[in-house]
Parts: C-alpha cells; sequence; structure tokens
C-alpha cells in the first residue's frame, strides 16, 4: 500500500500556466532522500500536501497542489496555482513558499533563490510610490548618486549632538542625514527631540547652501508608533520616513506603505537582520528575494550592498538585485548547471532605488560607481566623520570623488586640486575594510 504521496507533486512535463506563481530553490537532499522524493517534498509541504496518503481528497485539492516541474543541478522550479494565494497578503506568501519547507528533516538545506510573480498577484500591491524619477526629483538631481551619511558611531549622540552632525554633513554637500538602523528613541536621543532640531539644523543647512536637504529618520517600532511617528515626520515637513523592513515583518511595512502613501513620505528601507536570511550561500532566502518582496510592497529605497565595502556581497550577487529591483523587464538568467534568476514582468509597479553603504569612504566611491552608475542613494558614513579635517570636509572629499568620476579623472589626479579629496586619500588611499 502507497503511504506517501510526495512525488504526485512532481511533474517534469508540466508547462506554468499565465498565472501560475513559480519559485526557484537550490535544495541539497539528506543521504538516502532521491532527488525526486526531495522536490516533490518542497511542493507538498509548501502547498496542499500532507506526510501520508489520505482516506478523502476533493477534488479541488488536484487543482491548488504545486508542481515541481524543472531540476537543474541542485535547483528547483516550483509553481504554484493562483488560486493558493490571497491577494495582497504578503506574509501568507511567506507562509507558504518560505514556511515549514525550512524545517524538513529530508533536506539537508534550502534556500529560496527567486520568486516569478504573475501580474495578477503583483496588482493587488502598490509598489514603490516615488520610483528612481521621484526621488531624485526631490533634490533636483539628474547625474549624480543621491548622497547621504550616519552619524558616526551608530548610536551614542544625543539628540542635539546628531543634529549638529547632521548640518555638517548638509553643508558640506550631502543630500541626506541617516539615522543607522538600531536608532529608535532612546534616553539620550529622543525620537520627537531628534525630528524637531535636525528641522532646525536642515532649514540652516538649506538657507546657507540653496538646495534641498532631507533625512532618513527611523520611525521602527510597533505598527501604531510608526504610524504616529510617520504623521510627525509629515507635519514637519520631512520627505522620508525609514523603516527597518526585516525586523518589522513585511505585514508592518504594507501598513506603513499605506500610511506614507497618505503623507506623501518616501519609505527607505533598512535591511537589519538579511543575513540572518541570506549569508549561508545554500540556506534560508535570497537578498535578491528580499528586494523584490520589498519593491512589490513598495518601498522607494533600499539597502543592497556595495561589492568593496565591509559588508559581504558579490558582484553578481549585489547586481543581479540592482537589476531585480531596478528594471521593468528581468530575464531569467542561467548556465548549463545552474539557474540563478527568474524572468519577471513588474507592469506598472515603480522602481526601487539602490542603496549603497557600509565601510565606504571616498577612495571606494569609483569603484562603487562603476558597479552601479548614478542612480543610487550612495551612503558614506565613517568615510566622511573619520576624515582628518572632520565631517564637512569629509562630505566635500566624497562629492569631490564623484565629480571625478563624472568628470573621467583619477581620484589621485584629482587630489592635486582639491585639499579634501587629497586628505581623505592620505588616510585611507583604496583601502577595502573588512
Amino acid at each position: 500500500m502507497k503511504v506517501e504521496w510526495y512525488t504526485d507533486f512532481v511533474n517534469y512535463n508540466y508547462k506554468p500556466k499565465k498565472n501560475d506563481l513559480v519559485c526557484l530553490y537550490e535544495f541539497k537532499p539528506r543521504k538516502g532522500v532521491s532527488i525526486d522524493e526531495a522536490v516533490g517534498r518542497i511542493a507538498s509541504e509548501s502547498s496542499a500536501g500532507t506526510w501520508t496518503t489520505l482516506n478523502r481528497m476533493p477534488n479541488r485539492m488536484k487543482k491548488v497542489m504545486a508542481i515541481s516541474f524543472e531540476v537543474r543541478n541542485n535547483f528547483v522550479k516550483v509553481a504554484y496555482p493562483f488560486d493558493l494565494w490571497e491577494p495582497g497578503n504578503s506574509p501568507q506568501l511567506l507562509s507558504g513558499i518560505a514556511g515549514n519547507i525550512f524545517g524538513m528533516k529530508a533536506l539537508d538545506s534550502l534556500r529560496l533563490v527567486d520568486v516569478s510573480l504573475p501580474q495578477d498577484y503583483l496588482k493587488r500591491f502598490k509598489g514603490p510610490q516615488f520610483g528612481i524619477k521621484g526621488i531624485k526629483k526631490i533634490f533636483k538631481i539628474k547625474n549624480r548618486p543621491i548622497t547621504g551619511a550616519v552619524p558616526k558611531p551608530k548610536i551614542g549622540f544625543s539628540a542635539k549632538e546628531h543634529a549638529e552632525v547632521g548640518y555638517e554633513t548638509w553643508v558640506g554637500g550631502f543630500d541626506l542625514v541617516k539615522d543607522d538602523e538600531n536608532l529608535t528613541s532612546t534616553s539620550f536621543n529622543n525620537f520627537e527631540q531628534r525630528v524637531k532640531l535636525l528641522t532646525k539644523m536642515r532649514q540652516k543647512a538649506e538657507k546657507e547652501t540653496g538646495v534641498t536637504k532631507s533625512a532618513l529618520i527611523n520611525i521602527t517600532g510597533d505598527v501604531r508608533t510608526m504610524e504616529k511617528r510617520a504623521k510627525m515626520l509629515h507635519n514637519y515637513g520631512w520627505e522620508y520616513a525609514m523603516v527597518d523592513v526585516v525586523t518589522t515583518g513585511p505585514a508592518a511595512v504594507q501598513t506603513i506603505r499605506d500610511v506614507c502613501g497618505d503623507y506623501k513620505l518616501a519609505i527607505h528601507a533598512h535591511r537589519a537582520m538579511h543575513a540572518a536570511f541570506d549569508r549561508v550561500p545554500n540556506h534560508g532566502i535570497s537578498m535578491l528575494f528580499l528586494g523584490k518582496l520589498m519593491r512589490m510592497i513598495g518601498v522607494d529605497q533600499i539597502h543592497i550592498g556595495t561589492v568593496v565595502g565591509k559588508l559581504v556581497g558579490t558582484t553578481e550577487e549585489v547586481t543581479n538585485i540592482q537589476k531585480e529591483i531596478t528594471n521593468k523587464i528581468v530575464s531569467e538568467e542561467k548556465d548549463k548547471k545552474n539557474i540563478f534568476m527568474l524572468k519577471q514582468n513588474w507592469g506598472k509597479l515603480n522602481p526601487t532605488l539602490p542603496t549603497s553603504s557600509g565601510g565606504v569612504h571616498p577612495g571606494l566611491i569609483p569603484d562603487i560607481l562603476k558597479v552601479f552608475g548614478n542612480d543610487i542613494c550612495l551612503l558614506v558614513s565613517g568615510g566622511i566623520h573619520g576624515h582628518p579635517k572632520g565631517t564637512r570636509s569629509g562630505a566635500k572629499a566624497a562629492m569631490q570623488a564623484i565629480e571625478a568620476f563624472n568628470k573621467k579623472i583619477t581620484l589621485e589626479e584629482y587630489a592635486k586640486t582639491n585639499k579634501e579629496l587629497n586628505e581623505a586619500l592620505g588616510k585611507w588611499k583604496r583601502m577595502r575594510p573588512i
């Protein structure tokens, strides 16, 4: 008598329907478990299966079974019928394609690499409110990155000290001052006080420079707190709210996307905790998928790495994320053995602006811009505050490095007539931090 029915979820002749949601997984079966059984278990546990054959099963069940239909090396594509999914519910999506399947004993490892989302699923999400053009329009910027910096160290300043560092950052030429991921509201740096003091310093900096300045102020907390903080940012005339999107979770981000839409606030997404999901190469959830999920929900900017900075991320990985969150049409990418990326049509959803940060200083800016181009938010924090002459000079040095790159002049040559850049190179040269 048949006890298990995992292979019923495998059909290598299956052709995905237009409305199927297709996932790409990398998997490693436990010793003694066949490939067919392993990929069948993935499809079964993430859709309409269970561990044994059943006495009674309505005909409907056959229509909502996921199907593993293509295996290449240790990569498998799984097609999920559209009716499995509640429209507009991102947590429910994760409960299916990234839920119990990660705990199955039959697999030594499993990684959710990518998801191809059908148009009928995407249309129930708002996507980014502004898009890249809308964000750059705020600052009237065309041919350079948007620049920003976190007062460093990342936490420890009073609200007054934080605002003072922000002022120096702005008058040095930067567009944004940013809270770091673990700064929300503390006894020494209260959220409300920080907003008020930054507003005053912003007004002063804009009056002196004649250009728009803004800030990425972290509203992360429970949803009701985030709603109150977003309202305060709106009332004080700010353009952004910053959210730690992984730690708060997709449900909270969806709610805040609606709130920020009402207030016309762009969402800057910090990816704190992402490496708990994506750092192990063959297990967990890829940053590609996390970035894609957040574009679907509707963040306007998200951190994706630098390639050359202090955080992990290969050139291929980071550029694939950039493609995924910025292009309207994404093509499938594969070689003879592996599949790396699925096709995606984003339809009418706006692109998300990539943010590059972590261990950046002026000497690394050309390397970063070679990878990303100018359509990024470039955060240079310790790399301006650690400048021998202080934050203002550090910001000037970073802006000079951007100018040098856009003029196709080496940093060393440009530094001969730009003292701030020369001083920065004297300290860091082209060092890549680890």
